[in-house]
């Protein structure tokens, strides 16, 4: 029994790998199947994963899921395409000889960089006439990243510094560098020919990468002596990379590539200019499309590829800011203060407290990010009086995570001049309601959630169908958004309550000094 057109989705994030099987044209879900995957710490901040284990994941979720593809009736060879999504930024370099890895991936979320960062922030020429700090954005022209420890070009330097082998196989020619995808598609696609590719999404995330004309930039190799032979080959995120070697998938392309916050940004159809999305997990990751024009944000964000669909078409660009505490806030109220169970008991409590004794929470447990970017503030709470209860405290959490993202929003309004109506969400911590209507009617825009728990596997399914010209951005899909949140607050009462945000923000600042 055929159930095609279907199209399959590799999505390895850092928790987990799967495989997830989607009809062509639709959100519905035919069957997955996921692995969780392990991690190293060799020293605290550092963070590693072996590399053959993630290759070897990823094959045993693509054969489960054709063997489940089989026993529902449906038939491999009704898979017209693999698009791929992987976590940004981790790092893997090998021998292209022997494909063998030269050290184990470093993970994106590593800090082991942080001297690689110093030491190249003392590399660059002072300009008296400005702060110091800016000197972070000193190649935000070119890539429209900062110079911080997240990205790949300083992985690559540590390992070139501190590992032989990684030393010998630059000095032999052999060594090639790439993020999770371009590691994929080397075990995965035409073995004997050895493609190296990557795709422009994931390509803006190595700092190596000039973001107006989608190249490997020289002044940027050359600012962090990065030989140019270990590059794979930029292409545009929906085309055919190359067919795989074997395995159930034998001789079916891989056709679309994108990484994983960019792929949310697809999968939630946010394709226009001015649209965005929010994924709550651990913290929020918020991606704005600014269409195919680039903004070099002055409010402390991040200039990133969306994605670009086929060779021929225009990159689409995105303004992107993360908040640090999200998730991670409830599991503090929870084993911290031990004032609540878990995330359902939130609601609760905070829908059941009055406006008597309400305050506000800034979590800036280990500083101020996007847009604030204040390093030595820390977590405070204002406003408590005799009638605070633990409901106050949980609400305020609630609330902070919402103006977090409100923040990011506006300094993404004031970058780029463009509006946003409405957020779509996604990820667990969408599952509070209340915090979805607090987020509409303290952001001032509509809360749109995903009706789809795999957005980000969606997104990958949608490039890679594109990739073998079953459609565009353009195509109508058969897809069912959740609840949408509307704003029920005064534009007096969000304003009002937004300045007392503000007022919290500047007491949580110059709390520790940096020596």
């Amino acid at each position: 029994m055929s159930m095609g057109p279907l199209v399959g989705a590799i999505d390895e994030g850092t928790s987990s790998a799967r495989f997830i099987l989607f009809k062509v044209g639709s959100s519905e879900i035919i069957t997955s199947h996921q692995i969780d995957l392990s991690y190293m710490s060799p020293q605290e901040g550092w963070l590693e994963q072996d590399p053959v284990e993630i290759v070897n994941v990823v094959n045993q979720c693509i054969e489960q899921a054709c063997i489940n593809l089989e026993k529902l009736g449906g038939q491999v060879k009704d898979i017209v395409g693999i698009g791929i999504t992987n976590q940004r930024e981790t790092t893997v370099l090998w021998d292209k000889n022997t494909g063998r890895p030269l050290y184990n991936a470093i993970l994106w979320s590593d800090m082991r960089t942080t001297t690689t960062v110093n030491s190249l922030l003392s590399s660059i020429p002072l300009n008296r006439d400005k702060d110091l700090n800016c000197d972070q954005d000193y190649l935000k022209s070119i890539c429209g990243l900062p110079l911080i420890s997240y990205f790949s070009a300083v992985k690559i330097r540590w390992m070139i510094d501190s590992v032989p082998e990684v030393k010998q196989a630059i000095l032999d020619d052999t060594c090639l560098f790439g993020t999770i995808d371009t590691w994929l598609m080397w075990n995965l696609l035409d073995i004997e020919i050895g493609v190296h590719v990557t795709d422009v999404s994931n390509a803006s995330r190595t700092m190596l990468m000039n973001i107006m004309t989608m190249e490997w930039d020289d002044s940027l190799l050359r600012f962090f002596n990065i030989p140019k032979s270990l590059l794979p080959e930029i292409k545009s995120s929906a085309e055919v990379y190359g067919h795989i070697t074997d395995g159930p998938l034998q001789s079916i392309p891989i056709s679309g590539c994108v990484g994983d916050q960019q792929a949310a940004l697809v999968g939630q159809r946010c394709l226009r200019e001015g649209e965005a999305k929010s994924t709550y997990g651990t913290g929020c990751f918020i991606l704005y499309n600014t269409g195919p024009t680039p903004y070099f944000s002055s409010h402390g964000l991040l200039t990133t590829v969306a994605y670009q669909i086929g060779a021929k078409g225009k990159p689409i660009y995105a303004l992107e800011g993360s908040a640090a505490v999200a998730g991670s806030a409830f599991d503090w109220l929870r084993d911290n203060l031990q004032i609540i169970v878990d995330v359902a008991e939130s609601q609760v409590m905070a829908e059941n407290v009055s406006e008597h004794g309400s305050c506000v929470f800034v979590p800036a447990f280990s500083g101020l990010f996007a847009p604030y970017w204040q390093h030595d503030a820390r977590g405070v709470i204002c406003g408590m009086t005799e009638d605070t209860e633990a409901g106050h405290i949980v609400r305020a959490t609630m609330e902070a995570i919402c103006y977090q993202v409100k923040d990011i929003i506006l300094a993404m309004n004031k970058d780029c001049g463009i509006t946003v109506k409405n957020l779509k969400v996604d990820g667990g911590v969408t599952a509070n309601s209340l915090l979805m209507q607090m987020q509409a009617n303290l952001g001032g825009f509509s809360v749109t959630k995903g009706g789809l728990a795999q957005s980000t596997a969606f997104g990958a399914a949608l490039v890679a169908q594109w990739g073998v010209g079953l459609g565009d951005e353009k195509s109508n899909l058969i897809v069912k958004d959740g609840e949408t949140f509307l704003p029920r607050l005064t534009k007096e009462l969000r304003e009002k309550k937004y300045d007392e945000w503000k007022l919290a923000i500047s007491k949580s600042q110059n709390w520790t000094t940096n020596n």
